[in-house]
């Protein structure tokens, strides 16, 4: 595999994950205060579900 293929890929996900934070400050506050109450069964869930989405794309991605 390629470094700087390995490197946009991850730059590329900090600026996904980073901008609602520099965008919308307050409301992922909100965001966040609710996720704090969520159930650990429904945060695991939808952890896997994500996981499972990545791992769809790269696998698509990939072929």
């Amino acid at each position: 595999m390629d470094i700087k293929y390995l490197l946009c890929v991850l730059g590329l996900v900090l600026i996904i994950e980073g901008f609602p934070y520099f965008a919308f400050p307050h409301k992922i506050k909100s965001w966040l205060n609710q996720l704090m109450q969520a159930p650990e069964t429904t945060l695991r869930v939808f952890g896997f579900i994500f996981m499972a989405l990545g791992l769809l794309l790269v696998f698509i991605g990939r072929t």
